[in-house]
């Protein structure tokens, strides 16, 4: 005769229990592992000038500004970044970054940071020009300044437009800080909102209403074909200038001419997650302490084990009243 403690021993469910039991007691007793991971320290400046008002992205079928699209990939891309990852603020108009804080821990500060992201407002802007190659230039001096890479988010719409053919030389090292800029925008012109003195939209800006041409230093090299020339009192010929300086689309040619300028890298915005990798393949790798918690999954396994345990029962019971029906 099989004692009642042996046949328990043999009983398959006795072994889930036991099993969930020896997990249970890990889960309340196993520390924490140390392992160390790549994280970064970046310094995102976001252009806040006008053009990125124009809606050419779109979220939840409704139309959004790349200001908006902007934050949003922001935001998305805090949330994944490792813990030990470090993080920064900067906004740009005009010709000129401004530091909103310095870098600071990201999973701590999380709540703080993902608010600042969602907060930034095109009303922050001081002046309202948009000269991108020289807020891009003073941005990688101040990223190198706090010791971070770069993350440079624009349309690259540069307002006034510059001369012909004359991009601001950059008097930096290329490469000595790493980092991406962003295109932000989408390839097809599109009209760009305007706004009156209290912020509402009162339409779109006109061909009139926005300088077409840069008529600042010398003339360009077909200015003795225009109308109305005169080397002297017309260098630039007597007929006002017309362009598509009041549409606006991202200016990638033009963008990545800034990126191989300055040795950073360019990725284009396509979507909420379309920071994620180029940002990790164009920074730094920072090692940062980290651990990793086995409780919670030592904690579910032992809960699974014994539900599967409790469960075993029924199921043979039920399996047993089918054999005995087919005989």
């Amino acid at each position: 005769m099989t004692l009642p403690w042996r046949r328990n021993l043999r009983d398959g469910r006795f072994g889930l229990l036991a099993a969930a039991l020896l997990l249970a007691l890990a889960a309340l007793a196993a520390p924490p592992l140390p392992l160390t991971r790549d994280g970064v320290r970046v310094l995102a400046v976001v252009d806040i000038t006008g053009s990125m008002n124009v809606r050419d992205y779109s979220a939840a079928g409704q139309p959004q500004s790349r200001l908006e699209a902007a934050k949003t990939a922001l935001r998305h891309l805090l949330a994944g970044l490792p813990c030990g990852s470090r993080f920064a603020l900067g906004l740009f108009t005009e010709r000129r970054p401004f530091l909103l804080f310095a870098p600071v821990e990201v999973c701590e500060n999380f709540a703080p940071l993902d608010g600042a992201v969602a907060a930034l407002d095109w009303r922050m802007a001081w002046e309202a020009d948009s000269r991108v190659a020289a807020g891009l230039y003073r941005s990688v001096t101040m990223a190198g300044e706090i010791g971070s890479d770069l993350l440079f988010l624009t349309d690259g719409q540069e307002a006034p437009p510059l001369p012909a053919g004359r991009t601001p030389s950059f008097e930096g090292a290329p490469g000595a800080v790493r980092g991406l800029i962003v295109g932000v925008g989408g390839y097809a012109l599109s009209p760009i909102p305007k706004f009156n003195d209290r912020g509402r939209e009162t339409g779109f800006y006109a061909e009139t209403e926005v300088q077409q041409e840069n008529r600042f230093g010398p003339p360009p090299a077909d200015a003795e074909t225009r109308e109305g020339y005169n080397p002297r009192n017309a260098p630039f010929g007597a007929q006002a200038a017309h362009g598509s300086e009041h549409l606006s689309s991202v200016r990638e040619p033009y963008l990545r001419d800034l990126a191989a300028r300055t040795g950073l890298a360019y990725a284009h915005l396509d979507g909420p997650a379309s920071l994620d990798s180029p940002l990790r393949a164009a920074a730094t790798a920072r090692p940062v302490p980290g651990q990793l918690d086995l409780r919670p999954f030592l904690g579910t396994t032992a809960l699974l084990l014994a539900l599967a345990a409790f469960a075993a029962g029924p199921l043979r019971a039920r399996s047993g009243r089918l054999t005995l029906r087919k005989a």
